[in-house]
């Protein structure tokens, strides 16, 4: 066999192998919602890890949980889990200053309705949709025509910070400050995707980072950085709490090991 074949032979295998063990192991956490943990490379001694959590919401069940509609009291997502029976949480959104109100429009319920529409939050996405010929997700750029009244007929509607079009276009400008990082997305399978990255970067940085990642990443908003950001899990063996800690700013180290109390989050049940 001619070497340049040969070479050509070994380089093929080698670049199917990095793919394979690039590819996320996912774990499933019940139907229709699954999770893992992958790298994100960066510069030499700067990989960050990403955790993630990939459902289906036409088969998993995905809710708004509120302190505003409760006892107006904040809990840990791993609280909210437990005491709302949530297999998976993460932060819904940024709040405001009295400590519970949506920065930006949510609709919770077909009647439940806090915070209002902002011209600078360009992001937005609708779930349980009120007619079975909608599609159970509907991820929107709200500069397009219409975007808005296309998410009427959904029972649970969030707008946030965008931070990666829907076209995969970055959004969001370079800048040095940086923090840990909540964030949701959805990707080319219109699929929710629930992210969490404790190491703190830029967000320019981290949404070309999540691009480059084999996750099929289309849309991107931001729900919260630093201490206050978090994930939890617990389904399917995998038991999470994860907390963020640095924000430029605000608290410039990494040393929080706890999760912090919040007025509202995005869960998952699985569906009877």
């Amino acid at each position: 066999m001619p070497l340049k074949l040969i070479v050509a032979l070994l380089i093929d295998a080698s670049a199917a192998f990095a793919s394979v063990q690039h590819a996320p192991q996912w774990r499933t956490l019940g139907p229709g919602f699954e999770y893992a943990q992958l790298s994100l490379p960066g510069d030499p001694g700067m990989n960050a890890t990403l955790h993630v959590v990939r459902v289906n919401p036409a088969r998993a069940h995905v809710c708004a949980e509120l302190a505003s509609s409760l006892d107006r009291r904040n809990r840990t997502a791993g609280e909210w889990c437990h005491t709302r029976g949530l297999a998976v949480a993460i932060n819904l959104g940024m709040f405001a200053g009295d400590g519970l109100s949506h920065l930006g429009y949510l609709r919770a319920a077909a009647h439940q309705v806090e915070g209002a529409w902002r011209t600078d939050y360009r992001s937005a996405f609708g779930v349980a949709p009120s007619r079975s010929n909608l599609p159970a997700l509907r991820w929107v750029d709200l500069d397009h025509l219409g975007a808005r009244d296309s998410l009427r007929d959904y029972a649970l509607a969030i707008q946030n910070l965008r931070v990666i079009r829907n076209d995969r276009h970055v959004v969001w400008a370079s800048q040095t400050r940086r923090w840990s990082e909540a964030a949701v997305g959805t990707d080319g399978q219109h699929r929710l995707l629930l992210l969490f990255c404790r190491d703190a970067m830029p967000m320019a940085e981290l949404a070309r980072r999540l691009l480059a990642a084999p996750l099929d990443v289309r849309g991107v908003m931001h729900v919260e950085g630093g201490p206050e950001a978090s994930l939890s899990i617990h389904a399917g063996g995998v038991d999470l709490d994860l907390c963020g800690s640095f924000e430029t700013g605000f608290r410039e180290d990494d040393t929080n090991t706890v999760q912090w109390p919040i007025p509202k989050v995005l869960g998952v049940r699985a569906r009877p």
